[in-house]
């Protein structure tokens, strides 16, 4: 059977143009993990080794899926071989192998962002700095810009461009503390994220030898999301494909939306300059939404200059139109929504987990998760704590850690008192100022105390000599012992299970859960191997031990988007737009539609900061399969200031023929019944920013509200609120259309609000 008879035409070409740079440009539901996923396939079934291709991708859920369709098309032995996997998980590969030659040995740590803010704080302590001015996040930030501009420590502090803007930042000493933390990284033995990247560059670039045998190995190369790339992917990704240029890259300027990360759009924009000879095609058919959506989302991202010009279309029904919802307040928004989620249930039998709340910030869930518990829909928040994230998890992963890489500076750290066995922070504190002075690991010190003057008593140094020899024990017997076999001895030995046993609480048996999950997953792993990152560890034959280092590497590479709890009960999700990325619903609200806040405010200084949010509204949009809602408020809270709120400007970009303008629905919907709802005349964006600029301005406009009772709202007497209930008013201040009022209620406490809206009842 042809595979390739699956595809359209445009998909159909793109995967067949195998020979020479090839760029595709993959519409919002156009197929694009489709073309990628039997591009390898059909190069598979022309004959091409798959040790030969290089298929690169941002999340291993990516390569994972991926890996699956595969080997449906052409079997699992061939599927296996194909060197797969995100960026970093490659490249980590990479450098076990090759990092020697960097200094690096094979077991090396890789720090996540925890650690990494850990070791940045001890830093800043140790070095006498203000630790509220260099907090680790703005300090780690930066770090992380060098490093993916490929600016090195050493080099860094040479460039008196970036000194000067760290003088003027009120932050001088980010050189400094930059190179402090390359050092203790590596004298741990540990790279950090961004350094898989900019170590592999360094290797390139150091070791022509290098560059060239993975150059003449990687006959083909593939890469997903090609317009989230930086610049350290997009140099490696240079420097791998010099040789042939057989290099296929996939994906869409239109959803270029992480330029915060790093993520430069003019790779996917200069690739033909970049390859004069490219062929691109273009995947303009959206499989996903309904016209109406389609058609909006079009005239959304026509507005932008900087773009590969392309028209999505489909064939799918024409739909409703994008409903676009107005509440007063950014509780009544909430309150809104979760009607109108109610609502589309009831009428639509639908299920919970057909829904996705989408916002630009997350403090905007707030309202929206107050109002779904009233009305007792279940909901879960994308981008909670993850399950690798949780204490318990860290303290296990940190002696598994230890145990396979005995200078792991944040692990020690972290398990060197846990369970506390007597080596309290002032013995502590001396083993990190003497490795300091001596310029050496802390488990040098650790390892050998009576070498070094640590001024420990007898006591506290029998004691790290029986730490030191429990871990020395772990790790004689990594290689002998499975990984699920060692990580069990671990969690027994160190005093781990027998900690977390003794707290009978909910939250304590629910830590001893979370552990014995992990075990859990560290059994699966012996028994099936990596699942984590397809094709990496084919080195490793099948009947091997499967030891503890590879887990620990799979565990170390799991991405954001890797790493949610796996939540499959029935409930409503609510997320970021960025962290919708990738993902579909049938039915989508957008909510937060205002100046100032999408567009953000910090993108209003510039055309491509602001062409960068209309993207991130693109793919917002683009995210709903059958309905679109979009709703915004005439009033928010910010900094516990009520301000008036004015449409966003993207609502005014959408063709008003696929939009359904100004519904307002009751709020009084209960969970046992729909409810009545009450429309508006229909009114354009327009006229609706005029309304907010005459508000601002302190015109009513066309805003009814009673000045008659306004003006009988005094100090001291009794009204009723359809919410709140039964108060009295303590304050009156401002004049005409901003008069608020101080009303203390009995159930709830003191209010402050804007009369207007807040539809006050004097009770006689």
């Amino acid at each position: 059977m042809d595979i390739l008879e699956q595809l359209n035409k445009e998909q159909r070409q793109a995967v067949e143009a195998v020979e020479g740079p090839v760029m595709v440009i993959a519409g919002a539901g156009s197929g694009k993990t489709r073309v990628l996923t039997y591009r390898v396939a059909h190069l598979l079934n022309l004959g091409i080794d798959p040790f030969h291709i290089l298929a690169l991708t941002f999340t291993n859920k990516a390569a994972r899926e991926m890996k699956e369709r595969i080997i449906k098309l052409v079997g699992s032995a061939d599927a296996k071989n194909v060197w797969m996997g995100t960026f970093h998980s490659v490249f980590a590969r990479l450098l076990r192998t090759e990092g020697h030659r960097l200094g690096y040995p094979r077991n090396f740590s890789i720090y996540d962002s925890d650690d990494s803010k850990r070791l940045i704080r001890a830093i800043v302590k140790e070095s006498n700095i203000d630790e509220k001015v260099y907090t680790p996040n703005y300090v780690l930030n930066r770090i992380s810009a060098a490093k993916t501009n490929l600016i090195t420590a050493e080099h860094y502090n040479l460039l008196d461009e970036l000194l000067l803007q760290d003088k003027m930042a009120g932050k001088p000493h980010i050189g400094e503390l930059y190179q402090k933390y390359k050092n203790r990284c590596f004298r741990s033995h540990a790279m950090d994220f961004d350094d898989l990247l900019l170590n592999t560059y360094l290797l390139f670039r150091d070791f022509p030898d290098v560059m060239v045998n993975y150059q003449n190995k990687f006959h083909f190369v593939l890469v997903d999301e090609y317009q989230d790339t930086n610049k350290a992917q997009y140099t490696i990704l240079k420097q791998l494909a010099a040789n042939n240029e057989n290099i296929c890259v996939v994906g869409d300027d239109a959803q270029s939306i992480y330029a915060f990360r790093g993520a430069n759009i003019q790779n996917i924009l200069n690739f033909k300059k970049d390859y004069p000879d490219a062929r691109e095609f273009k995947l303009e058919q959206n499989y996903r939404s309904t016209k109406n959506i389609v058609n909006a989302a079009n005239s959304i991202i026509k507005n932008n200059k900087d773009q590969i010009f392309k028209e999505i279309w489909t064939k799918n029904e024409e739909g409703n139109k994008i409903q676009l919802i107005r509440a007063s307040s950014d509780n009544e928004e909430g309150q809104l929504i979760a009607n109108s989620i109610f609502e589309q249930k009831m009428n639509n039998q639908l299920k919970n987990d057909g829904f996705a709340v989408l916002y630009r910030t997350n403090a905007q869930s707030r309202s929206i998760e107050e109002a779904l518990r009233r009305l007792n829909i279940p909901y879960r928040i994308y981008g909670g704590l993850s399950f690798y994230n949780r204490k318990e998890i860290k303290d296990l992963l940190a002696y598994l850690r230890l145990a396979v890489n005995n200078r792991d500076e944040e692990a020690l750290r972290r398990v060197i008192n846990y369970p506390a066995r007597g080596i309290g922070k002032t013995s502590q504190e001396r083993i990190i100022v003497v490795a300091e002075q001596a310029g050496i690991s802390q488990w040098e010190v650790v390892e050998e105390p009576s070498k070094y003057a640590l001024n420990l008593n007898s006591g506290t140094l029998n004691k790290l000599y029986a730490f030191v020899t429990m871990i020395k024990s772990f790790s004689a017997q990594i290689k002998s012992k499975n990984a699920f076999e060692i990580s069990k001895l671990i969690a027994t030995s160190s005093g781990i299970l027998k900690d977390l046993n003794e707290d009978k609480t909910p939250e304590g048996i629910s830590r001893i859960e979370n552990v014995e999950e992990l075990l859990n997953a560290i059994k699966e792993f012996t028994e099936n191997g990596s699942e984590l990152v397809p094709g990496m560890h084919e080195e490793q034959p099948d009947n091997a031990i499967k030891t503890l280092d590879v887990f620990l590497q799979d565990v170390a590479l799991i991405t954001d988007a890797d790493s949610q709890d796996k939540d499959n009960t029935d409930k409503v999700t609510l997320m970021t737009i960025h962290a919708a990325k990738g993902l579909e619903f049938p039915m989508v609200y957008v909510v937060g539609m205002e100046e100032n806040l999408f567009p953000s405010i910090q993108s209003l200084g510039s055309r491509s900061d602001l062409e960068e949010e209309r993207r991130l509204f693109y793919v917002a949009c683009t995210r709903a399969e059958n309905r679109l809602f979009l709703s915004y408020a005439q009033n928010r809270y910010r900094w516990g200031n009520l301000t008036i709120c004015e449409p966003s400007r993207f609502l005014d970009e959408i063709d008003q023929q696929y939009i359904e303008f100004p519904r307002r629905i009751a709020t009084s919907v209960k969970p046992d019944q729909s409810g009545p709802k009450t429309y508006d005349p229909p009114v354009s964006t327009k006229k609706l920013k005029k309304i907010g600029k005459n508000l601002l301005q302190g015109n009513t406009g066309s805003i009814d509200f009673d000045n008659d009772l306004m003006n009988k709202i005094q100090p001291g007497i009794e009204v009723a609120h359809n919410r709140f209930g039964r108060g009295k008013v303590i304050s009156i201040e401002g004049d005409g259309a901003n008069k608020k009022a101080a009303v203390f209620f009995k159930n709830v406490g003191q209010k402050q609000l804007l009369l207007k809206y807040a539809k006050l009842k004097i009770i006689e």
